[in-house]
């Protein structure tokens, strides 16, 4: 049993991670906490990326972060109506290229560089932005001189602006479908051929990519989390956990915070990281991960997601070895990534209870509203993030896998959950960096 010996008061562990204090715990069944205290807590904001805005759909229930309208997922989640759906589409920062109608290049010159001419499909082939491979965006932001751009077809199939609402309604909680988990955090096209954007691949594994096997609990599809906890984009998220990915109303509730999975794992390299002056376990349990392997489209530029990560470890092991984490891993690994993370804070800090975006719990900013309801705040005192998102770069038509993963460390008690959702394309022409900040 995992012994309790001190109260972290003021959460200066997270305010400096300047020392740490000793602690002492095993695995020898089910655990019982007894005169634990909910600390107070104060996070500091971190610079990062930023998100890009929003999203298009596929016309045909397909569209990671903007399909058009071919590919759809034969075996993905089943399309639906805009009923209850917010819109997803791209945002594009404006034209950078010429006029389609006074685009003089001949029917077999790629004038634009863009790998397309005229006579395969390109419908302008004096701005690189607009091609078959592309995703569509709808422009709301003004140019420099304050106009919004004339709205445009990037992915040239004759529509301007034509996009859908999300493809992941009426998937259920126990979903074992990798595809419909991707459409969860709003992935759905699949690529028709190396030609083509989309979704290449996608499967659940352990953090290491080898198979994984009794993990059927460890991830689900949920259209709200607790009871103020709601999705980003569409009408389901993906929650993915070290222990059961269920509420205490969902059937296979976990009921306790420590629940078992997958069992004892083998790290991707480079992890668990370390927190400066907090050395934490090498050894990791009950890991599960969602593994999608993309093709971004032409006009891609980079992307973000959105994720919210939740911990039993919060507050009493901060600043010890049992650091469970969350990585959002990435290959090929893009500039700026730490071992290909791309999930970390401004101080390089991995996603655990570590963070400096631990906002969620009793005495901190953000209070407990956001664990109402979803065991976190019944089971034991715990902490969570509130919505963080991510961007990072990528190159067009690059083909990259990433790996959204969570990990018990140093035992298989008291777990830890991450919410995903509302991957976009970002395709505005512009430089995206690594990084994570506070959604908003």
């Amino acid at each position: 049993m995992r012994a309790q010996t001190y109260r972290v008061s003021g959460l200066v562990a997270l305010a400096s991670l300047a020392s740490c204090v000793a602690d002492t715990r095993n695995d020898s069944g089910q655990v019982t906490v007894t005169g634990i205290a909910s600390a107070s807590a104060s996070a500091g904001e971190a610079d990062g990326g930023t998100a890009g805005e929003s999203d298009s759909a596929d016309e045909e229930g397909g569209g990671t972060a903007g399909a058009d309208d071919d590919g759809a997922a034969s075996t993905g989640p089943a399309g639906g109506d805009d009923t209850g759906y917010d819109a997803k589409f791209d945002v594009g920062a404006g034209e950078t290229g010429g006029d389609a109608a006074n685009c003089m290049s001949g029917a077999n010159e790629d004038f634009d560089g863009d790998g397309w001419t005229k006579a395969a499909g390109d419908c302008n082939d004096c701005d690189a932005l607009v091609n078959p491979s592309a995703v569509e965006v709808i422009d709301t932001d003004p140019d420099d001189m304050g106009v919004i751009p004339e709205p445009a077809d990037e992915d040239c199939d004759g529509g301007i602006d034509n996009v859908a609402p999300p493809c992941d309604g009426g998937i259920a909680l126990d979903d074992d479908d990798p595809l419909n988990a991707a459409a969860a955090i709003g992935l759905c096209k699949v690529a028709a051929n190396a030609n083509d954007w989309g979704i290449v691949s996608a499967q659940y594994v352990r953090a290491n990519g080898a198979a994984v096997a009794g993990a059927d609990l460890q991830y689900g599809i949920k259209d709200e989390w607790g009871s103020n906890v709601d999705v980003r984009e569409g009408e389901n998220m993906l929650v993915l956990s070290s222990g059961h990915a269920r509420m205490p109303t969902d059937p296979g509730s976990c009921g306790s915070l420590t629940c078992y999975g997958s069992g004892g794992g083998v790290a991707p390299a480079g992890f668990p990281q370390d927190v400066p002056a907090c050395p934490g376990s090498t050894a990791i349990n009950d890991d599960i991960a969602l593994s999608v392997t993309l093709r971004a489209p032409s006009n891609a530029t980079g992307y973000s997601y959105n994720f919210d990560f939740y911990s039993f470890e919060y507050p009493e092991w901060v600043c010890t070895s049992f650091n469970d984490q969350y990585i959002a891993l990435v290959n090929p690994p893009p500039a700026g990534s730490i071992n290909g993370n791309i999930s970390f804070d401004a101080n390089s800090n991995p996603v655990s209870v570590n963070i400096a975006f631990f906002e969620v719990c009793s005495g901190c900013p953000l209070g407990t509203g956001e664990l109402v309801g979803t065991g976190f705040d019944t089971w034991d005192d715990a902490g969570a993030t509130s919505w963080l998102v991510t961007t990072a770069p990528i190159e067009p038509m690059q083909e990259f896998t990433i790996t959204f993963a969570i990990w018990d460390t140093g035992d298989a008690a008291w777990d830890s959950t991450v919410l995903i959702d509302n991957f976009q394309w970002i395709a505005d022409g512009g430089t995206v960096d690594v990084g994570t900040t506070p959604e908003g």
